[in-house]
C-alpha cells in the first residue's frame, strides 16, 4: 500500500482514539499518532483549537485529490475542495518511533507505516 493509492478514494469516517486518530476511506485506513494540521481557504486549524474537529469532520464525503509522504517532512493528504491535512514528520514534531500507518483495510495485507 502506498499514500498516492489514496487518491480518489472518499473519505468515509473520522475516528478519535483516545491519543490517537484514524481517518477511513473507501477500504484503507490511515492512522495518526500525531495529531495533523486541517488546512482551509480561510485558515489553519490544528489540535485543542475549538474548530479542529468539526473542520476536520467536516472532511467526511470529500475525495482525495492528492497524497504525498516526504520522508522525515511530512504527510498530505489533499482533497479535491482545496482543503488539506498534513502531519509533520520532523523528528522534532514526533513523540514515537512512528508517526502513523496505511492499510488497505483487508485483513493480512500489507501495510505502510512512517
Amino acid at each position: 500500500m502506498e499514500v498516492d493509492d489514496l487518491v480518489g478514494q472518499e473519505l468515509t469516517a473520522v475516528e478519535f482514539v483516545q491519543d490517537y486518530l484514524q481517518l477511513r476511506f473507501d477500504g484503507p485506513v490511515l492512522t495518526l499518532y500525531e495529531w495533523p494540521e486541517v488546512f482551509r481557504e480561510e485558515g489553519s486549524y490544528a489540535y485543542g483549537e475549538p474548530e479542529f474537529r468539526n473542520v476536520l469532520c467536516g472532511l467526511i464525503g470529500e475525495n482525495v485529490g492528492a497524497a504525498t509522504l516526504v520522508e522525515y517532512e511530512a504527510l498530505e493528504i489533499q482533497f479535491e475542495s482545496g482543503s488539506s491535512i498534513r502531519t509533520s514528520l520532523r523528528e522534532e514534531d514526533v513523540s514515537g518511533p512512528e508517526t502513523g500507518s496505511l492499510s488497505s483495510g483487508e485483513a493480512g495485507d500489507e501495510m505502510l507505516t512512517f
